[in-house]
């Protein structure tokens, strides 16, 4: 239910990033972090990734902060802490950052290094899933199926589920199709027209 990974923007070489993210770049510091997390045009090198990621998003990088916050989540040259997680995947999440959200919402839901707050965790993934990130529109749907942070809802969970269905989520249709097979003819009618209604008002 997370979604962690976020691309590097463009295609210069490790040595132009390096130039430019020395000369204080936040754009060539996420990007020349990127490089060395995973290993392109250079050695791959955890601890140059956080390096930079954190040159970055120290200059308010939502990217490089979200990709840091993953870092100290999996423990990736620093120790594993999810208390800086959650510092850096809600500078992100403030920002907008659409990955972000569906993160933080995550360690509300798991109670990792936060009170577990239901409520917040759909705060955050409704955040996320209105600017069309498809992991946190399923992970929606789960919450209205469930009942988790909102009345239980099957309707809504059917709508979420299939707007990640339309993203090719993984998994967004079983879930979608398991569901159906409690809902009523008028539930299933009303979840066509909610998917609709978002639809368009999410284009």
């Amino acid at each position: 239910m997370f979604g962690f990974f976020e691309k590097k923007t463009s295609g210069f070489s490790v040595k132009w990033y390096r130039k430019l993210a020395e000369q204080g770049d936040a754009d060539a510091q996420y990007n020349l972090g990127y490089m060395f997390e995973n290993g392109q045009d250079t050695p791959q090198d955890y601890i140059e990734a956080v390096k930079w990621y954190r040159e970055s998003a120290e200059q308010g990088g939502a990217k490089a902060q979200n990709n840091l916050a993953r870092m100290y989540y999996e423990g990736q040259s620093v120790r594993q802490d999810y208390k800086e997680a959650v510092k850096w995947f809600k500078k992100a999440a403030k920002q907008g950052h659409a990955t972000a959200q569906n993160n933080l919402a995550r360690m509300y839901y798991e109670g990792q290094s936060v009170r577990q707050d239901y409520k917040e965790a759909v705060k955050w993934y409704r955040k996320s899933a209105e600017q069309g990130y498809a992991g946190a529109q399923s992970n929606l749907g789960v919450m209205y199926e469930t009942g988790q942070g909102v009345p239980k809802n099957y309707a809504m969970a059917h709508m979420f589920y299939n707007i990640a269905a339309e993203s090719s989520h993984k998994g967004a249709v079983e879930k979608r199709n398991n569901v159906a097979e409690g809902m009523t003819a008028s539930q299933l009618r009303k979840a066509q027209r909610l998917s609709g209604e978002w639809a368009q008002t999410h284009s």
